[in-house]
């Protein structure tokens, strides 16, 4: 019993020890390299190193990355740690044997901390694991170039003495990564900067060429006046790092010593000059084209980025990316951008919005030229089906993104002619001289138009909101005509009435104009209701005089009432002053007389 206890008391003091370690530890204890991606058991997919990870969480300023990709025994973590300023001991792990030394990624684990553009940024230095080792699968070399072209600010292709047609395939592939999988993560849209390309080209031998002139000679497209396949393949391959543009450069190390496998116990007197010269301008230039890495407009921090490193991962293994194993695939992509693109050609050729089944028409004649020319031009018996889903799905998300844009420009002309009819109503509320023929005619315009122009599939929804707003507002108009037009006709009797008295003095015109003002404001109040008034046919008789008087195919009165008005009262002002001098005043039709008779012979009294 006494020995048990001892033994537990025993580890109780170790994991206190320990835990106070961990507790305690400091800086210096990050100054190593963390594995932060290892390969599984099978060596064909990726998983994390929490280690590492937890090296990199602790960064709280943005991160920069600078990652090292290429084939195995290239001197890729020697290079970064001559970069870091570390010996062999300290920094990477570099390997002199046949097989590689890094597995997976690894991460420096002391960031060194620059000063870009005024914001402290943490630049990580990752060595990954070099490609076309033994033992592998392609699946797992493509994961590898994956995952460090997504993850870096800056990607180091380093290549030893040349470039092979291989290095430009698998460039190519990074460049597939940046144009396919930016910004997708699980489905969701996560936009950020791709990685600046540096060509690094190791012990340089190449007399009379510049590293530059040689990576443009070979990303040169090759004449094929032929038309042969293959070359054409290979064109298809540099016609993919076009998008590169300006986001590469190229440099080259000479070779540091004849004894390469002695060169982490030479210091830097024993190197040669010319590689010391040439490594610090490495630096130099590696330093001016670092950037943060940005996802989402957002610089990323320790914890940031490990949460983007994950997801990525998790992606990757799910075999979200295209592999470079398969160059088929990767021909067959560049065949499906094309039938993508013609199939968009044709869609838009259409004028949005149209109706929903001449849509339809149009993208089923537009996927069969596509799969046309997909028949034509595709290679690779084994991927065809595989390619054919791939590019029915793509057509479908091409389709459906035509589908909400003809829904928008649907519902966005509907709107607008839905629109112009509400304003025409509410105008013809206002009309001065009240016509039913005439709201109507604007009736029938407005619903002819909207018929006419309202297309695609927001119609029946507008045409609802037309029919209720047409018949709300006739109901208005109808409610307001009768008083507003009786109102019209007591004035009317009032006006001919004084012009009867007043201007013309025709005696006939005034009784006319008071027995119309006192049967409409005397007798029809004593012996009609308002009611039974606009259902009496004398009132209708009224209401038909009106609206032929007041509006016409021909003549709108309501339109033109006040022109006339003004040139009536000036032809009554000129014969009121000036006919009847002319004329004298004889007339047909009994008229005030107040002169005396002329020549009369009437003896005066007193």
């Amino acid at each position: 019993m006494e020995a048990s206890l001892q033994v537990l008391a025993f580890w109780v003091v170790i994991l206190s020890w320990s835990y106070a370690s961990a507790s305690s530890s400091g800086p210096e204890d990050f100054r190593r390299a963390f594995p932060i991606v290892e390969p599984d058991s099978e060596h064909t997919k990726l998983r994390l190193a929490r280690e590492g990870l937890e090296a990199i969480q602790r960064i709280t300023t943005p991160i920069a990355a600078v990652a090292v990709i290429g084939p195995y025994r290239s001197g890729k973590s020697f290079l970064l740690n001559q970069l870091l300023s570390l010996s062999c001991d300290e920094g990477f792990g570099v390997g002199h044997m046949r097989d590689t030394k890094t597995k997976g990624i690894w991460v420096w684990g002391t960031p060194v901390e620059l000063d870009i553009d005024g914001t402290k940024v943490s630049v990580l230095y990752l060595d990954t694991e070099g490609f076309e080792s033994v033992g592998k699968s392609n699946v797992y070399d493509d994961r590898i170039f994956a995952l460090a072209t997504v993850m870096s600010s800056v990607l180091i292709y380093n290549l030893p003495e040349t470039i092979r047609e291989a290095d430009i395939s698998r460039l190519s592939f990074a460049v597939e990564i940046a144009e396919e999988f930016y910004g997708r993560v699980k489905g969701q849209d996560v936009a950020f900067e791709p990685a600046k390309l540096l060509w690094l080209i190791q012990r340089d031998f190449l007399q009379g060429k510049s590293v530059q002139e040689m990576v443009n000679e070979a990303l040169r497209r090759i004449p094929n006046n032929n038309g042969d396949r293959n070359i054409d393949q290979v064109n298809q391959i540099r016609d993919s790092l076009a998008i590169m543009g300006d986001n590469s450069t190229a440099f080259s190390l000479p070779q540091p010593h004849l004894q390469r496998t002695k060169l982490c116990d030479m210091k830097d007197n024993e190197l040669d000059q010319l590689y010391v010269k040439r490594r610090e301008q490495l630096k130099k230039l590696v330093a001016t084209i670092i950037r943060p890495k940005v996802v989402q407009g957002k610089p990323l921090n320790g914890k940031d980025f490990v949460a983007f490193l994950e997801q990525i991962l998790e992606a990757l293994n799910k075999g979200e990316i295209p592999s470079t194993g398969s160059i088929v695939e990767v021909f067959n992509k560049v065949i499906l951008d094309r039938c993508l693109k013609l199939y968009g050609q044709r869609m838009d050729i259409l004028r949005l919005p149209v109706q929903e089944n001449r849509l339809q028409e149009i993208h089923e004649e537009s996927k069969a030229e596509a799969k046309k020319l997909f028949d034509q031009q595709h290679f690779g018996r084994h991927h065809t089906e595989r390619s054919v889903l791939k590019l029915d799905d793509e057509i479908q998300k091409v389709y459906r993104t035509f589908l909400l844009a003809n829904e928008y420009h649907s519902s966005k002309l509907c709107e607008a002619r839905y629109t112009e009819c509400e304003d025409k109503m509410d105008h013809l509320q206002i009309m001065r001289l009240p016509s039913m023929a005439k709201f109507n005619a604007g009736f029938l315009q407005c619903n002819q138009t909207f018929e006419r122009d309202c297309v695609g599939p927001s119609k029946e929804t507008y045409k609802q909101k037309m029919m209720k707003m047409l018949g709300k507002s006739r109901s208005l108009f109808i409610k307001d005509y009768n008083q507003r037009l009786s109102n019209w006709l007591v004035t009317f009797s009032l006006i001919v009435a004084i012009v009867g008295r007043f201007i013309i003095k025709f005696i006939l015109l005034e009784i006319s104009g008071w027995l119309m003002f006192i049967f409409l404001e005397t007798y029809t109040r004593m012996f009609w209701s308002s009611e039974s008034l606009y259902y009496n046919p004398a009132w209708h008789i009224i209401v038909s005089t009106w609206e032929t008087i007041v509006y016409s195919p021909i003549l709108d009165l309501d339109r033109w009432a006040i022109p006339i008005g003004i040139m009536l009262l000036v032809l009554l002002v000129y014969w009121r002053c000036y006919g009847r001098r002319k004329h004298g005043s004889r007339s047909l039709l009994p008229l005030y007389n107040s002169r005396q008779k002329v020549g009369s012979n009437r003896p005066r009294t007193d």
